[in-house]
């Protein structure tokens, strides 16, 4: 399906939306990584997305155009796991290294100015530029990921189980404490930028599929949309691919970090997927914790569904608990057992801070460079090669990646 396209679903006359749930192995994976495009040399942004595409050489998965010309996104094929799909990751951050770009893995890029990235030339994209205005000013990055769900009503339920934990993920994929130069006190600066976005919080937990189904035809109505793909919702069921997406986690540098979140983010979907049904914290609750993650990334307190304070500690070992029995048959124990030296270090907004702390911005650019860079290009071998199921093989979003 062209990437362009937007396809609708017509749910108006209270009809759950067509979906693909159930059409490939179920909690399979894809993860989504939206890059900025740097001077491999300076580390400065380049809206050069259109020239990389044109000299990029074959690649399982794909690279994308984004939203703005200043970035780039890496889609893997269906994976099996977190190993698998951090080796896809790695093999296409290669494959755009290879054309002598250089890439960044952060939420914002720490330097570049307000007006300095331009809008690429495609219609979906030019239409959204139209839509939201000064609101697309500053490119975002961001990590999606994707997991298969058998059903839909499994969709709903893991949907609805794991909204609780988006106020933590945000946390600890905190990973852009610098916007247009300047440090903003903020972790996660975009986080706060989506939220000049419509349609880009948390949304109310469904009933079953059928409610998810009205809400969506209410909300293109209102939103004047073709489709679900132009809710930029945080969390949301993506019935086009099957799967529930995860929205909520910035870019990261580190492919051991992004690891570790994607990790816990599989683990979390499966849990979910068995977990008896239970009130979720309500939107506001977790809009405040959002927030709270945001500004303070790893070293947040985070309210409960009764809005008292935890510390991010204190709810990832909570996590952690229902994560881990999954860890063996999801093959990601080693990356699970990774974030707890993640929060030590302080996250990737920790990370950034301390290059900026060594020798300012530059010295900030040159390590976010390298360590994006570190580990690419190592290509799946035939026995790591992503499993594709003809009928489950495009885990992306064919026309909804723009943020």
């Amino acid at each position: 399906m062209a990437r362009d396209q937007d396809v609708g679903f017509d749910s108006a006359h209270g009809a759950p939306l067509p979906h693909a749930f159930g059409s490939g192995r179920p909690f399979s994976l894809g993860v989504e990584e939206e890059l900025f495009l740097v001077d491999p040399v300076t580390a400065r942004q380049a809206n050069s997305s259109q020239a990389v595409l044109e000299r990029v050489g074959p690649t399982q998965g794909s690279v994308e155009r984004e939203l703005h010309a200043c970035q780039i996104e890496l889609i893997t094929d269906v994976c099996r796991d977190t190993s698998e799909a951090t080796l896809a990751l790695a093999a296409l951050r290669g494959a755009v290294l290879e054309t002598g770009a250089g890439i960044i893995g952060s939420g914002t890029h720490p330097a570049a100015l307000e007006g300095e990235a331009e809008i690429t030339d495609k219609a979906r994209y030019e239409r959204i530029h139209a839509l939201l205005g000064d609101a697309v000013a500053t490119p975002v990055g961001g990590m999606h990921i994707h997991v298969g769900m058998p059903d839909a009503d499994t969709a709903i339920t893991v949907f609805n189980g794991l909204r609780r934990h988006l106020p933590l993920l945000q946390a600890l994929a905190a990973n852009s404490p610098f916007r247009h130069g300047r440090d903003t006190g903020l972790a996660s600066a975009r986080e706060v930028t989506v939220r000049s976005w419509p349609r880009s919080g948390v949304p109310r937990a469904m009933r079953d599929y059928s409610d998810f189904s009205a809400a969506v035809a209410v909300l293109t109505r209102a939103a004047d949309v073709p489709d679900y793909t132009w809710f930029w919702w945080k969390l949301r069921p993506h019935p086009r691919l099957g799967t529930v997406e995860v929205r909520a986690l910035d870019a990261q540098a580190s492919l051991a970090d992004a690891a570790a979140l994607i990790a816990l983010t599989h683990c979390l979907a499966r849990a979910a997927a068995e977990a008896p049904p239970s009130p979720g914290p309500p939107a506001e609750v977790l809009e405040e914790g959002i927030f709270r993650a945001a500004r303070f990334g790893v070293q947040a307190r985070l309210p409960d569904a009764d809005g008292h304070l935890r510390s991010v500690d204190e709810l990832l070992a909570q996590a952690l608990t229902l994560a881990g029995p999954y860890g063996d048959e999801l093959g990601c124990t080693e990356a699970l057992s990774s974030l707890g030296s993640l929060v030590e270090r302080g996250g990737g907004a920790g990370r950034q801070r301390g290059a900026y702390a060594i020798a300012g911005m530059d010295a900030l650019l040159r390590e976010l460079c390298q360590t994006t860079g570190a580990g690419a290009g190592h290509r799946p071998t035939a026995e790591t090669e992503p499993a594709r199921n003809p009928a489950h093989s495009d885990v992306r979003a064919p026309a909804d990646s723009p943020d």
